[in-house]
């Protein structure tokens, strides 16, 4: 049985449709699933990169084919009332709870169903005495939890969520399932092309004429 650590931000719309669809994509084989939340703003804070909702364009593009991709899918989504929000109270939430599969659930699905503020303090509230987390989410435990998990996903190589890690191998966004499905199979291109598909990304870059 191959373990999965998922690493995830219930910010991030791929992230939602990953986690919802995950057990349709991998249905049959055997695996288990550790989830691990981590801060997608400090990730890209770390790679010196804007998150899509921060680029014009990409921002109106990103909310589109979200939706559309939910659509394609069968999963109910609806945006919620402002976007991008401050994660960091329903990363703790689920940190302090223990984020198991019921926990993340419970957590995404409030973001991403219903359309409502997903940082609303009343809201979150009501999602604290719902899931009665074990530690307190606002304790400096749980907050240095989430940035040391955040550092471990950096060091591990991370800079996106959804990812999924397997071994020493890293699958990036919700697109990613069937290549993920493909590598827990056994499949023999992984072997022959997982290397040395990168060759060519650690050449020098040559500067743009024209």
């Amino acid at each position: 049985m191959k373990s999965i650590t998922f690493y995830l931000d219930f910010i991030s719309p791929y992230a939602y449709l990953a986690f919802e669809h995950l057990p349709q994509a991998l249905e049959g084989l055997s695996y288990q699933v550790e989830y691990r939340p981590v801060l997608f703003a400090g990730l890209l804070k770390h790679h010196g990169q804007l998150g899509p909702a921060e680029i014009a364009g990409k921002r109106e593009w990103t909310y589109r084919q979200v939706l559309w991709q939910a659509h394609a899918h069968g999963i109910p989504m609806q945006m919620p009332a402002a976007h991008p929000f401050n994660p960091l109270g329903l990363l703790r939430l689920a940190l302090a709870c223990g984020p198991n599969r019921f926990v993340c659930e419970t957590l995404f699905r409030h973001v991403w169903r219903g359309g409502a503020d997903a940082a609303d303090a009343g809201r979150l509230q009501s999602l604290q005495q719902e899931l009665a987390p074990a530690r307190d989410p606002g304790s400096e435990d749980v907050k240095n939890e989430l940035k040391q998990a955040t550092q471990d996903a950096i060091a591990r190589g991370l800079f996106g969520v959804p990812t999924f890690a397997v071994d020493d191998k890293l699958f990036w966004g919700f697109d990613a399932l069937p290549m993920l499905r493909a590598y827990l199979q056994g499949d023999d291109w992984f072997a022959a092309n997982w290397d040395a598909a990168v060759q060519a990304a650690a050449a020098p870059l040559k500067p743009a004429r024209g």
